[in-house]
């Protein structure tokens, strides 16, 4: 079977939309299956719907990565969006044509360069996930590339105002994806830092200030990446072999915080695609993440060591469901300002989206980087909740000590912990090499040590949760049930 490029779709006979040259208008920092089932796919709907005529040239954000096997394809993917949507069940299948290709500015650092050269580039759109956008201080201006990716950034936008000068209309929109508060202004408050670090002058930062809009935003869609399971099977389908076929859910939303230009300016903010302008983007952004994001924090990791493999099944299960149930409605929605109707029905549409029948949304996957996510997604609702009630919620609870009982590993193994959870299985715990190296340090502590070691790391959580009245000695028992009863019986007795 041949792969997949655009002189086999015509082999095929492909009578689906197709672009295949374009300039290159968006430059995008991340490969992975998320950005590649929403943002492209938003202006992959652009090309066709409202003649954009734009690609997007795709930027490997670490050094292991994707770029060959996007090449390789010519930047086609095949996309299939399926769930709930109008009471009805939908199974889409697309070609994604948006993308040109992908650099490796590990590889080739001077290609990278080059495309802040290109006067077509406009839109530069990045996901790298909550750790993505940090300063790093030995970040440096001389490496190729600089480690972090606000660095990158800096260093593409420097690169940018030394060719076209003092040119208006050359700065870009520059929208972040990431899920942090504020991710836009967060990403450029990075970038300013680099510049006074790096002694790039007042002109430039005058252009950067000037010429650049930081966008911040909010992205909801549930993406399962590589459907392993039945890759083969739809590969003869299609009649040819897919290394980056992408999966997701129906549902998709794309807020976007910005002046009411931009809503002009952008190809498909037009009511037919879900993607919204507005001047707050974060009362969507709270809601989504607090709920949605914050419900998948909370359950997930109980879920795996409770023997569940997929958020499907854990919605099928009585006790995770109304363990996470209980969660959203009794702990989170009561420390949240919008009506109070919204926030029910937001998060009833949850609870589908978690049972969609055609996403196999594997847990491990979402357990990435979680002590960041919990911080992001979790722990603003827990401090919310004791601030109003006075009380230690104990589903959220549960869910850190959840987390500290999941990466509970015994030993490093290509740039992973390792654990194992009680069915046996061993399982790799992925982070921040900071965060790995800690919890293996501490792999030997007794469950209360352990608490009082995370609770207590300022590094994690940005302040010292043992300070919050009751949460530790509640943290304490609920992994000592973990321990004695296992994480199914934990979550039981919390409702």
């Amino acid at each position: 079977m041949k792969r997949l490029n655009y002189a086999v779709l015509e082999e095929l006979g492909y009578e689906g939309f197709l672009l295949r040259d374009a300039p290159e208008k968006v430059l995008q920092f991340g490969e992975g299956g998320f950005l590649r089932a929403f943002v492209d796919y938003f202006f992959d709907m652009a090309n066709e719907k409202h003649a954009f005529n734009g690609k997007v040239c795709l930027v490997q954000p670490i050094p292991q990565g994707l770029t060959d096997m996007v090449n390789t394809q010519e930047g086609l993917y095949t996309l299939y969006l399926r769930g709930f949507q109008d009471g009805r069940t939908v199974n889409d299948k697309r070609v994604i044509s948006a993308v040109s290709r992908c650099i490796d500015p590990y590889r080739d650092f001077d290609a990278f360069l080059a495309c802040a050269k290109n006067p077509e580039l406009r839109y530069i759109v990045s996901n790298t996930t909550e750790a993505g956008i940090v300063y790093d201080a030995n970040s440096l201006f001389e490496q190729t590339p600089p480690v972090s990716f606000p660095a990158k950034l800096t260093r593409l936008l420097y690169e940018r105002f030394t060719h076209f000068g003092a040119e208006k209309g050359k700065g870009f929109v520059i929208l972040s994806c990431e899920l942090i508060d504020d991710n836009g202004k967060e990403l450029k408050k990075c970038v300013e830092k680099y510049i006074a670090q790096w002694q790039l002058g007042d002109a430039f930062a005058r252009w950067v200030e000037d010429e650049n809009l930081f966008c911040s935003s909010l992205v909801d869609r549930i993406v399962t990446g590589y459907p392993r399971a039945e890759a083969e099977k739809l590969n003869a389908e299609n009649g040819y072999e897919d290394t980056l076929i992408d999966t997701g859910e129906v549902f998709g939303a794309w807020v976007i915080e910005g002046p009411e230009v931009l809503e002009k300016e952008l190809p498909f903010v037009d009511g037919e695609l879900p993607v919204i302008v507005t001047p707050d983007h974060k009362p969507y952004k709270q809601r989504k993440v607090r709920i949605l994001n914050g419900a998948h924090t909370t359950m997930v990791l109980g879920a795996y060591l409770a023997g569940q493999d997929i958020v499907r099944s854990c919605m099928q299960d009585d006790v995770i469901r109304s363990y996470m149930n209980k969660a959203i409605h009794q702990e989170i929605i009561p420390t949240l300002d919008l009506p109070k109707e919204e926030l029910t029905a937001f998060a009833e549409s949850v609870q589908e989206r978690f049972a969609n029948p055609f996403i196999d949304h594997q847990l491990l996957s979402i357990s990435l980087n979680s002590v960041s996510k919990w911080r992001a997604r979790c722990m603003p609702s827990l401090k919310a909740y004791m601030e109003k009630f006075g009380l230690v919620p104990s589903c959220l609870a549960m869910g850190l000590a959840a987390l500290i009982a999941f990466y509970r590993g015994d030993r490093m193994e290509n740039g992973a912990l390792i654990g194992r959870r009680p069915l046996g299985n061993e399982y790799r715990i992925q982070d921040d090499e900071k965060v790995l190296a800690f919890f293996m340090a501490h792999r030997e502590d007794a469950w209360a040590e352990l608490a009082d070691a995370v609770l207590g790391n300022e590094a994690f959580w940005g302040e010292d949760l043992r300070k919050l009245p009751g949460l530790y000695d509640t943290v304490c028992a609920d992994l000592r049930c973990i321990d004695r009863l296992g994480a199914y019986a934990a979550m039981r007795e919390v409702i």
